[in-house]
């Protein structure tokens, strides 16, 4: 590593151990070896493109890979080598960027089609002092689309002298036409484990005393970005006095102490909302931000949620060995049901604290929802409960069917007119539903009851005249083949013909549908009603209904099903599930 320092004196410690050679690059083994592999056999591209995160090295692997391109070693015989020495004219001056051949640009504040002709211009020259030419452009993914087709034809094509390495965030936003021109190579995030290695490496360098657990925090926060880290690092070791301490650097994070959103994350799982609320306070009184700590929660239960589906999960080394014990106990005990409700009314809650005018009410409005749901049984276990408690007896039955008056269903040979006199429906003369011929008598036999009828409308998928018969028809009399009714004073008055000529098409034979003006029975919508209102009766008498009644003031049914329904058809149990995992209790209508 470089451990140069500046004419100013103090040097930040991402720069002052930036790598220097492939060697002390870090979680990049990959990339490393294909390099060297493309060294030793002299298959080296004219052009590359390296992308990831921040942090994770590709301004700095470029200037390597520039190094190792220019390399003459230290008696000036050398060639291209991916162990630049570091000592030659080339490697030094290429380490401070004071290269000639070596030109680093920054895309960002270049973008435009001027800049891209400068280079376009100038690779026809060959280097000054060194073996190739090199073009470095950072953030390449903020050339206009101008600039990018003005290059593709020298980066396809550039003279033996040139090399291109690119650099970005955001590969995605890279022509494809550029990317198919140049080597790719993905730089990974950094690992946990080999991270907090590099770290404790360092502050030994540095002879500063870092708490593992503190190591272990600036790791976490670093997100796999190694500059992030050392910037950390070289912070926690200025903020502590003697050994740096994970008190030390949480407080320095302004994070929440994650033992102590651990028992805040208990408290609201069981149910505690008095309790929830003191912890919170107490952490928002030494410090904590409101937002933090609701951001640790979701974290927690992203965690724990992991760790229930894949138990290794808990093996994280940034995590300490008591905080993995409870997350397993957590994972163990904790329905999964529960904890993705808890995520998503999380990041709801974190959308209200962003906007709340004050934070700290809106995260104890948050808590107290998280409490209130947490302690709420699931459906399954409501229905578990209906099913063991006996049901109140029943005060009457139901019926599915208004009752059916009695019929000869020999006579009718005219359908009679509405009583309001009306229009008549004639369908069918004398004895055009006679019973006694064999193929009459064979088409109706599957329609001996009314509700048979009902039931072959259904089928047909004629809705409107199914919502028709089933809320405008009081039946008085019927026979297969024969229906008398009462309209009620909403029906449309060609209801007889429509479901007569429906009836003839269906079954091949002729329907007598005769209106009557009086004797009809309820009709089939009103006997549902009455039914439905019965089984709310006697739902409502229910000691676990009238508990959950009486915790929810103004809840009403909406509907009510048996666990049979439920859990017989799959879909209707998956819609329900995703259903159940999208209510929020406390949601306005």
């Amino acid at each position: 590593m470089s451990d140069e320092t500046s004419p100013a004196g103090y040097q930040v410690l991402a720069r002052k151990y930036r790598p220097a050679t492939f060697e002390d690059l870090i979680g990049q083994e990959a990339m490393v070896r294909t390099l060297k592999n493309a060294f030793a056999a002299e298959r080296i591209a004219h052009a590359f493109v390296l992308t990831g995160i921040r942090g994770t090295g590709k301004t700095t692997t470029a200037r390597i890979i520039a190094k190792g391109m220019n390399c003459v070693g230290p008696d000036g015989s050398g060639g291209p080598t991916t162990d630049p020495c570091g000592v030659c004219d080339q490697c030094t001056s290429i380490a401070v960027g004071r290269h000639v051949d070596v030109m680093e640009m920054d895309a960002a504040s270049r973008t435009g089609v001027g800049d891209i002709r400068e280079i376009i211009e100038s690779v026809h020259y060959r280097a000054a002092s060194a073996r190739y030419k090199i073009y470095v452009i950072d953030e390449v993914h903020m050339l206009s689309t101008s600039a990018f087709n003005a290059l593709l034809k020298t980066l396809e094509e550039p003279p033996e002298h040139v090399k291109f390495i690119f650099a970005t965030t955001e590969i995605r936003k890279i022509p494809v036409t550029v990317l198919s021109r140049c080597q790719r190579f993905d730089l990974r995030r950094i690992e946990p484990e080999v991270m907090i290695a590099h770290l404790e490496k360092i502050a030994g360098l540095e002879k500063a005393e870092v708490a593992a657990d503190a190591l272990a925090l600036i790791t976490r926060a670093a997100e796999g970005s190694v500059r992030d880290a050392m910037s950390l690092l070289d912070q926690a070791i200025a903020h502590g006095v003697g050994e740096t301490t994970a008190d030390q650097v949480r407080a320095m994070l302004g994070l929440a102490d994650r033992g102590r959103v651990l028992d805040l994350f208990d408290l609201i799982m069981k149910g505690d909302a008095a309790g929830a609320l003191n912890e919170l306070s107490g952490q928002y009184a030494e410090g904590a931000d409101p937002m933090a700590v609701l951001r640790d929660l979701a974290e927690i239960t992203h965690w724990v949620s992991v760790i229930k589906i894949s138990p290794e999960a808990a093996e994280d080394p940034t995590v300490s060995p008591d905080e993995r014990t409870r997350g397993q106990v957590a994972a163990d005990t904790l329905p999964m049901r529960s904890l993705t409700r808890m995520w998503q009314m999380l990041l709801k809650a974190l959308e209200e604290v962003a906007v709340a005018p004050n934070a700290m009410m809106a995260a104890e409005m948050a808590v107290i929802r998280l409490t209130y749901v947490a302690e709420l049984p699931s459906p399954e276990e409501l229905v578990r409960k209906l099913q063991s408690s006996p049901m109140p007896p029943s005060g009457s039955g139901g019926h599915t069917q208004p009752p059916l008056p009695p019929g000869n269903g020999g006579n009718g040979g005219t359908v009679t007119g509405s009583p309001a006199g009306g229009p008549t429906a004639m369908i069918a003369g004398g004895a055009g539903v006679a019973m006694g011929q064999p193929d009459t008598a064979q088409a109706l036999a599957r329609f001996a009851r009314f509700d048979q009828v009902v039931d072959l409308i259904r089928a047909r998928r004629e809705m409107k005249l199914l919502m028709e018969v089933e809320t405008y028809l009081r039946l008085a009399k019927y026979t297969p083949g024969r229906i008398e009714f009462q309209p009620t004073d909403e029906a449309p008055t060609d209801l007889a013909a429509r479901l007569a000529a429906r009836l003839q098409g269906w079954t091949g034979v002729r329907w007598g549908v005769s209106v009557v003006s009086d004797g009809g029975a309820e009709t089939l919508a009103e006997v549902r009603g009455k039914e439905r209102t019965d089984l709310q009766s006697r739902v409502l008498l229910h000691p676990l209904v009238q508990a959950v009644m009486a915790r929810f003031p103004g809840a009403e049914i909406r509907d009510i099903r048996s666990f049979e329904e439920i859990t017989g058809d799959p879909e209707e149990a998956m819609e329900a599930e995703r259903l159940d995992d999208d209510w929020d209790p406390f949601e306005d209508e």
